[in-house]
């Protein structure tokens, strides 16, 4: 079992758990025989939905009834107890039992109390939440995306280095382009933050990405950048923004092709491409945040996501997992 990524499972956070989340694994392992699934939460409802379905040399049901709820402010949580599938699967990380923790949980939650058990990345300050967003070309990595409200130059610079490393760990034969959020692509735009930042990679010359300057919000997803950097308000803003956008074209385009004799007929004859937009579109394919500056991966997976959406946030996992993102980091950081 040595050569499996151990993956630490909270089953009860989200929507629909732990069924969702446990559909979820099955539909992960039926392509993957790399993980192995360490899992936090109620035995005898997760045994209800994998029995039958993966090997037991694949998993493990570490039994806790006590469970973090939605509504659970980040205090209440951690004063929840030790007990909780979502305490005790970030505890298996901090104690090596396992390379990597998810959760789809309450996210404000999870950033807490993986804070208080697990270390920062020497040098590091501040985590960073950290997600993929599609482009023209292909991926890129955009963080913060809501952890911190508000940011120093350093956070910003460290931010800069850990969003590269997560990118070179996801796609290893690529050298990111790293650029700043920013209202304007001229230098003297924006606040005196943003431009310092901007002046600080100018001059930092890295074998890790290329600093691309600034990169507006229309340019999101020209696929020119591949990793976009921001304080966490304006990250938050954005990526709810670009997911609003992306609901009200499809929602859209639906009611277009589904409203009239023409539009069907339209949507039959173009079956395929519409096929295709959706897929490119569907948020299923991208979900899992991951916090990124901790010592050990944290992954947030969508709470209202399906089971396809979690077993996608757990190939991401792997992918980190295989692409030594934290030795990057720390390699990187220095």
């Amino acid at each position: 079992m040595s050569q499996l990524i151990k993956i630490a499972v909270d089953a009860m956070g989200g929507d629909g758990s732990p069924k969702k989340i446990i559909d979820g694994i099955i539909h992960n392992h039926k392509d993957n025989k790399e993980s192995y699934f360490k899992i936090f939460g109620d035995e005898d409802e997760i045994k209800k939905h994998i029995s039958n379905h993966v090997d037991k040399k694949f998993y493990e049901i570490v039994n806790t009834k006590n469970t973090v709820k939605s509504t659970d402010s980040p205090l209440e949580a951690a004063k929840r107890g030790k007990d909780t599938s979502m305490w005790m699967s970030i505890e298996s990380v901090k104690n090596k039992e396992t390379d990597i923790v998810i959760s789809a949980g309450n996210t404000g939650a999870l950033l807490v109390i993986a804070k208080l058990n697990l270390k920062m990345v020497e040098n590091i300050d501040k985590p960073a939440l950290s997600a993929l967003w599609p482009n023209k070309k292909g991926m890129s990595v955009v963080l913060d995306l809501g952890a911190n409200i508000e940011c120093s130059p350093k956070n910003l610079v460290d931010f800069s280095i850990m969003g590269a490393s997560l990118y070179k760990s996801l796609y290893p034969s690529e050298n990111p382009n790293v650029a700043l959020l920013n209202i304007g692509s001229e230098e003297l735009k924006g606040n005196e933050i943003i431009k310092e930042t901007f002046q600080i990679l100018s001059e930092k010359k890295s074998q890790n990405f290329n600093f691309a300057g600034y990169i507006e919000g229309n340019e999101l997803m020209n696929g020119e950048v591949n990793v976009i950097i921001s304080d966490g308000f304006t990250g938050n803003v954005a990526l709810k923004t670009a997911e609003g956008t992306a609901n009200f074209i499809t929602g859209e385009l639906k009611k277009a092709l589904s409203g009239s004799i023409l539009g069907k007929i339209s949507s039959l004859m173009n079956f395929n491409n519409l096929k295709k937009f959706k897929k490119r579109l569907d948020p299923r394919l991208y979900n899992g945040a991951i916090f990124i500056g901790l010592d050990t991966p944290v992954v947030k997976s969508h709470g209202g996501t399906d089971f396809i959406g979690f077993s996608n946030s757990l190939d991401v996992c792997n992918r980190i997992v295989k692409g030594n993102l934290i030795d990057k980091i720390k390699e990187n950081i220095k």
